[in-house]
């Protein structure tokens, strides 16, 4: 009995010795946070949280869930709509201003969403936990179809570009061009590079250092650090207050964030079927980018795409990772609106 009292004690000085080195090296292993973006950090805390959605909002029922969108109008006259589909466990308020602003400038108006299990999209039915990614390609569709909009851009990042092209795939009628950021046709291809390993440890870690502890300036820094993370190789500096305003606006006035999202998006994704075969049938006109240091999906990913698909072009960007950097935007932003007002048609609603 004592033997066994005493091995039942040193089996739990070894999971508290576990957890305590766990806990260490997600303490040593994420990067770690300037002074300066500390400093920033804990102004915006105490600043009046600027207003971070000004469009009209709604939702759209799709496959039992009910969708958040942001309608954005043009700062001049319409010549068309644009989806926005974000990457995976990321909502609507992940994309930068600068990003949104060269479209509404343009003349086009920016329909950005919530993906099921973030933001304010929400199950309508407590069953039906499980989704795939031809789904989720439901959502951009049920929102068109809410707003009474017969076509649309579509332009999707990570994830976001692999429900943009099922999207495209399944109801090509509905979209005036495609264009897929830092994606892949899939993920899973075996004759391709894989993601860097430094890459998922290093995200769990930070969600363990500031995710689950701590408060609402932990779950700020977070932002920070993923968006380092999946910077990779890449430099440059990240636009530090929208950053930090857009988080801090999601957790005190939206519904904050949900890390159950990134599995249950991480699961779509594993479920899905190559495309390479019904891309190469898209007629209209596509648009890959991709950066050459992506650490999550290789560059490779979106040559091998784009090799395979007709009407295409294609940008491929230095000094950029799995993230829109602040100092490509411009690039990036400029080469989209060439491609859409390539192809444009006469904007009917």
């Amino acid at each position: 009995m004592e033997k066994h009292k005493r091995g039942r004690k040193v089996a739990l000085r070894l999971t508290v010795f576990a957890i305590i080195s766990l806990l260490f090296y997600a303490c040593a292993s994420v990067p770690k946070l300037s002074d300066k973006t500390e400093l920033l950090i804990k102004t915006v805390m105490h600043e009046p949280i600027p207003e971070m959605v000004t469009g009209k909002t709604g939702f759209a029922i799709s496959n039992g869930w009910k969708v958040w969108y942001e309608r954005i109008p043009p700062k001049t006259s319409k010549k068309g709509a644009i989806v926005l589909v974000m990457g995976a466990a990321n909502d609507a308020l992940s994309w930068p201003p600068d990003f949104i602003s060269k479209f509404t400038d343009a003349g086009y108006e920016v329909i950005r969403y919530d993906h099921r299990g973030t933001g304010l999209t929400q199950r309508l039915k407590k069953t039906d936990k499980a989704y795939t990614l031809a789904n989720m390609a439901n959502d951009p569709i049920a929102i068109l179809d809410s707003l009474n909009i017969e076509k649309a851009h579509i332009i999707g990042v990570s994830m976001g570009g692999m429900i943009s092209q099922l999207a495209t795939i399944e109801h090509e009628e509905r979209f005036e061009s495609l264009t897929s950021i830092m994606s892949s046709a899939d993920i899973f291809d075996s004759s391709l590079p894989t993601p860097s390993p430094e890459v998922l440890p290093q995200m769990i870690s930070a969600v363990i250092k500031y995710g689950i502890f701590g408060g609402k300036k932990s779950q700020i820094k977070l932002q920070f650090v993923h968006k380092r993370i999946l910077m990779g190789k890449a430099t440059g500096d990240i636009a530090s207050k929208p950053l930090a305003e857009a988080a801090l606006y999601n957790l005190k006035k939206r519904d904050g964030y949900h890390f159950i999202a990134g599995r249950q998006h991480q699961k779509a994704m594993e479920s899905a079927k190559p495309r390479y075969d019904q891309l190469s049938k898209l007629k209209i006109p596509v648009l890959v980018i991709h950066g050459k240091q992506d650490p999550v999906i290789p560059f490779e990913h979106g040559k091998k795409m784009a090799a395979v698909i007709p009407n295409v072009d294609s940008l491929w960007v230095d000094n950029m990772g799995h993230d829109l950097p602040d100092a490509e935007i411009d690039l990036i932003s400029a080469k989209i609106l060439k491609k859409i007002e390539e192809n444009n048609v006469q904007y009917t609603e």
